[in-house]
């Protein structure tokens, strides 16, 4: 196995003693943060080490190229996004805290998303549609490294896929922007140009997340070994569970615990560092 090791600042004395730990008989650069440790064991003071230095970790099987998989999936909000577009839209009519504090139970898998996304979008009743467009100009922001992952997954033949629990206003203009293959998200009913506080049709969370990406799947004949799923939330589980590579980016303790890998530092570029 690869042992990667990433970090916003990887010390050298930092990788030197994860080498050791690992028992690695060589260290690579892949960038600047990020570096290959060849022929590493797992040890348990690994983890421990890394978190206490702030660096990501991954144990990769040494032969695993990022042209093996066909699709990259990945939520949008507080993913691919360093927002989350509902919040910043209940921003707008001064309900940010409300709105935040479901997010949050949601996050953590306290409540349904399904139930959270209608108590969030009944909150929202009464709002005009430009105040989307306004949210949209000024408060999206992508991730760290996103594009270049895009880039990367894009020159390795990857077809890329955004899905969300959020709304098609934004995965729409996000996969214009960004060349996505596919977007999936929840409508928004709006009437007189005003918000109703209403979700059109069923809501997509945590099982409607995997259904789409299993619509994906079978419409271009791959396997789920094919798949990178890439999440932060509890909605984010019946997803990472249809692909045969699921991380966990910046995430909640219940994604961590189910993903393949987890990222906690570095940005979305780190997930192609993982791969040769």
């Amino acid at each position: 196995m690869n042992l990667i090791v990433q970090g916003l600042e990887v010390n050298n004395s930092d990788l030197r003693a994860v080498a050791k730990l690992a028992r690695a008989d060589g260290i690579e650069r892949i960038t600047g943060q990020a570096f290959r440790l060849t022929n590493a064991a797992y040890s348990d003071e690994i983890p421990r080490y890394c978190a206490e230095a702030e660096l990501d970790f991954a144990f990769v099987d040494a032969e695993r190229k990022l042209a093996d998989f066909k699709l990259i999936a990945m939520d949008m909000d507080s993913t691919l996004l360093a927002i989350e577009s509902i919040d910043e839209i209940a921003d707008m009519l001064q309900i940010k805290p409300q709105v935040a504090a479901i997010t949050l139970q949601t996050m953590r898998g306290e409540i349904s998303f399904e139930e959270s996304l209608a108590r969030r979008t009944q909150l929202l009743k009464g709002l005009h549609q430009d105040a989307l467009q306004q949210v949209y100009d000024e408060r999206v922001r992508l991730s760290p490294g996103a594009e270049k992952m895009l880039l990367q997954a894009k020159q390795a033949g990857l077809k890329t896929m955004v899905i969300s629990g959020g709304f098609t206003f934004f995965t729409e203009r996000i996969k214009v922007k960004l060349g996505f293959d596919y977007a999936a998200a929840n409508v928004l009913a709006i009437e007189n140009q005003r918000l109703t506080g209403e979700v059109v049709g069923e809501i997509i969370g945590r099982e409607g997340k995997a259904r789409v990406l299993q619509q994906v799947r079978d419409e271009l004949g791959l396997q789920r070994e094919h798949i990178i799923a890439i999440g932060d939330g509890a909605n984010d589980l019946g997803m990472i569970a249809e692909a045969g590579v699921g991380i966990a980016y910046h995430a909640k303790p219940i994604v961590k615990a189910h993903a393949t890998y987890a990222l906690d530092y570095v940005g979305l570029d780190g997930v192609i560092n993982l791969f040769k």
